[in-house]
């Protein structure tokens, strides 16, 4: 299996933290040298492992910010 190469090039926010460390972050991340795109995942401490996650485009956060805003 290839390896996945990222770079986290904007980190926005943590979300949450567990009681190992780990973090659920909001970031920009450029996968495989692609566009940055948002990301919502959970991150050991050192940011050397990642679990799984959801990443979404641009267009896609705008979208999720008004169906939040909507239900405030």
């Amino acid at each position: 299996m290839a390896e996945i190469k990222f770079e986290i090039t904007k980190h926005i926010g943590v979300l949450s933290e567990g009681s190992k460390g780990w973090r659920k972050e909001l970031n920009l991340i450029s996968w495989n040298d692609r566009e940055p795109k948002y990301d919502i995942r959970d991150w050991a401490p050192d940011n050397s492992k990642m679990g799984k996650g959801v990443t979404l485009s641009a267009e896609e956060i705008t979208e999720l910010k008004s169906l939040l805003a909507e239900e405030n």
